[in-house]
């Protein structure tokens, strides 16, 4: 039926939002009296079906205040309700009720420096690893909060499982911001030797940091000038936590900003699943290659 899921839409929300028919009828340029001659009609095993998929895809849509797109939303239903299902349909029911993920990426802007070090790009945009702890990327991005204050982001992403081994979030963009980090990632996972991976922020070309990476053994590679797309994977996590996050919300202050990045990146690892690692979630897929090895 053409306008089978349009009636779906207008059922569901009527029943379980309370919207009054009428509104939704002409938001959808339905007339009520086709949609009250569909609604006594006896209902085929597709009807049925699309209006189960329905109602599990608007409950999934509000549950991220709308960050979900059809194929995430895809491989959701798929996952936690055990369906199969294509993408196809997923993308005309949603479709069919004015549904799209919210988000939209923004550039980022970048800081000239002058390197006290700097390292070969050795990664060489070769972006693949069936390894834990083989290839780590980080970067810093920044956050505005309030009235024109800043807070600042370093990370840690293993291109292994491309989930975040560590980060810390501060209201300074300086040393110890990326020092912290790097502590963190060592003392949760000490025998890591990957090699690592970060632009050429002042940060990463200080010898400090330098002596840091000898010491624990890692080998460093940097982008070229200019060049976002050497540390391509690291970008697109930031184009992801602000597009699926952050542009969607005000931040008054600090703390709650924080908070808001520290419960992203916990639903990033533990529940925001990716097709490139299998349907899995990135700590999921950590599990799913050390039981592969073992």
């Amino acid at each position: 039926m053409r306008n089978e899921n349009k009636y779906l839409a207008i059922k569901a929300l009527s029943s379980e939002k309370g919207y009054a028919i009428t509104t939704l009828c002409k938001i959808l340029e339905i007339s009520r009296a086709a949609y009250y001659k569909w609604l006594r009609r006896e209902k085929s095993q597709r009807e049925l079906k699309n209006e189960h998929l329905l109602k599990l895809v608007i409950e999934a849509y509000e549950e991220r205040n709308g960050i979900l797109g059809y194929r995430q939303m895809t491989i959701k239903i798929r996952r936690e309700h055990n369906m199969v299902v294509n993408h196809k349909r997923i993308y005309r029911i949603m479709r069919s009720i004015g549904l799209k993920s919210v988000c939209r990426r923004k550039r980022k802007n970048y800081i000239k420096s002058t390197p006290e070090i700097t390292a070969e790009n050795i990664l060489n945009r070769d972006f693949s690893t069936n390894e834990i702890h083989e290839k780590w990327l980080t970067d810093v991005t920044e956050f505005k909060y309030g009235e024109g204050k800043k807070a600042y982001l370093s990370a840690i992403l293993d291109l292994g499982d491309k989930s975040i081994v560590s980060y810390v979030i501060g209201k300074s963009n300086n040393n110890a911001l990326v020092f912290e980090t790097f502590d963190i990632a060592i003392k949760n996972h000490p025998n890591a030797k990957p090699i690592f991976h970060s632009d050429r922020g002042f940060q990463y070309t200080n010898k400090v940091f330098k002596k840091k990476l000898d010491q624990a053994g890692m080998a460093q590679s940097m982008s070229r000038v200019g060049r976002c797309i050497d540390n391509g994977p690291m970008e697109g996590f930031w184009g992801i936590l602000k597009s699926e996050m952050y542009h969607l919300q005000k931040f008054a202050d600090y703390e709650n900003l924080k908070c808001a990045i520290e419960e992203y990146i916990d639903y990033y690892n533990k529940n925001r699943y990716q097709k490139r690692l299998k349907c899995m979630t990135p700590l999921e897929y950590r599990n799913y290659l050390a039981e592969s090895v073992a």
